[in-house]
């Protein structure tokens, strides 16, 4: 386990080992992105870095491989939303600990069809859920800032 700035800082500079980039480590990218820029900034951050990372790594940009929009942008919405509901923890892997809700990647599935989450154009650009909308939270205003 390595702490949050370590994992960053390497992560940023495309140092993080390739087979050490698994799905828990995207979440908590997004979380350690959210906590330090408003939304749409730590997507556009997320996704530059993750780019940046697999070219570095030479994971090719396939219909089965690389970077993927709604994925990604999914995930954000869900760590965010967590956020807004639980709050922030001390570090990015205690935040992943206390949210198993977010460990399995077949969670999307509960908002996307197989087939919209796998199309080329849901890889390309984000794609709105089919199956049911994202979850909003009770604890964010209009324009996205968190109450209390």
């Amino acid at each position: 386990m390595h702490d949050d700035c370590t994992f960053l800082t390497e992560f940023e500079a495309c140092r993080w080992p390739l087979s050490e980039w698994h799905h828990r480590d995207h979440i908590k990218l997004a979380y350690l992105y959210l906590c330090r820029y408003p939304f749409e900034e730590a997507i556009s951050r997320i996704r530059d870095r993750i780019k940046a990372h697999n070219a570095a790594h030479h994971v090719p940009d396939s219909p089965a491989q690389g970077y993927h929009e709604t994925m990604t942008q999914a995930w954000l919405r869900l760590v965010q939303f967590v956020m807004d509901e639980y709050g922030r923890t001390t570090n990015a892997e205690e935040f992943y600990e206390r949210h198993p809700e977010l460990s399995q990647k077949l969670t999307l599935r509960l908002f996307y069809s197989r087939e919209l989450i796998m199309s080329p154009q849901a890889k390309m650009e984000f794609r709105e859920p089919d199956l049911t909308a994202f979850p909003t939270s009770k604890n964010r205003k209009p324009g996205g800032q968190t109450i209390g």
